[in-house]
């Protein structure tokens, strides 16, 4: 039981790699329009062919038909020239016996060649029906090939978007612009504590300077250790 299942599987196998090797569909209805421009010229040249022979069948029923009615007009003249006594009879009667016999042959030719000729342009009708089904199937097949080209190259383009959709991991993704988020966050608050600090400072300065002359207080201190130099330091009992 189980040999059958994994002949069974190999099979399987090798049924879905023949079909993973199969020709390319826009390349199968290249070749198949390919063939059948082939068989379109084989058309071509057998209805070009079979069109000469029915023209020819009909200029032989022409000509027979011509032919039977000269050779009538022949036996007629022969025995009226023996009725008018120009002619012996027994040699008038040979003659337009002859006459007749070609009549008869030429009629005979007529009738096949009219044979013929019927046959022919029954042929020449199918033949020009099967060009003309020819040229509307490679008009359609060229058509389809057209919209096939045209398909493939929009699946592609879908499923290349779709392989890099697919490919991007989007939890991932949330997660790193959230810590971006964050960050960006806790540097704003960061420079806006500096900015706090850097208006205390400046205010704390401010207030200081503002209390306390420092200018007024070193030119005071400066002019005591001046007057201390020259020794005019007042001198208080």
């Amino acid at each position: 039981m189980n040999f059958f299942k994994r002949l069974f599987k190999i099979g399987e196998a090798e049924a879905h790699s023949a079909i993973d090797k199969m020709e390319d569909p826009i390349k199968m209805t290249e070749q198949g329009i390919r063939d059948m421009k082939t068989d379109l010229e084989k058309s071509l040249e057998a209805l070009a062919q079979v069109k000469a022979l029915a023209i020819r069948a009909k200029n032989d029923t022409e000509e027979y038909a011509n032919k039977a009615e000269d050779y009538q007009q022949k036996a007629m003249l022969i025995l009226k020239k023996a009725q008018n006594g120009d002619l012996d009879s027994t040699e008038a009667d040979r003659l337009a016996k002859e006459a007749l016999i070609k009549k008869e042959e030429s009629s005979q030719h007529e009738t096949r060649s009219k044979t013929e000729a019927e046959k022919f342009n029954t042929s020449v009708e199918q033949l020009e029906k099967n060009v003309q089904e020819i040229k509307q199937n490679i008009s359609k097949w060229e058509n389809e090939l057209k919209t096939l080209k045209a398909r493939v190259k929009v699946s592609a383009a879908t499923k290349n978007v779709n392989k890099q959709m697919a490919e991007i991991d989007s939890s991932s993704t949330v997660s790193m612009l959230e810590r971006m988020k964050d960050k960006v966050s806790q540097e704003e608050a960061l420079a806006e504590a500096y900015g706090d600090i850097a208006n205390t400072s400046k205010s704390i300065d401010e207030e200081l300077d503002k209390a306390i002359d420092v200018t007024k207080a070193n030119a005071d201190d400066n002019l005591a250790k001046l007057k201390e130099q020259l020794g005019m330091n007042d001198k208080k009992s």
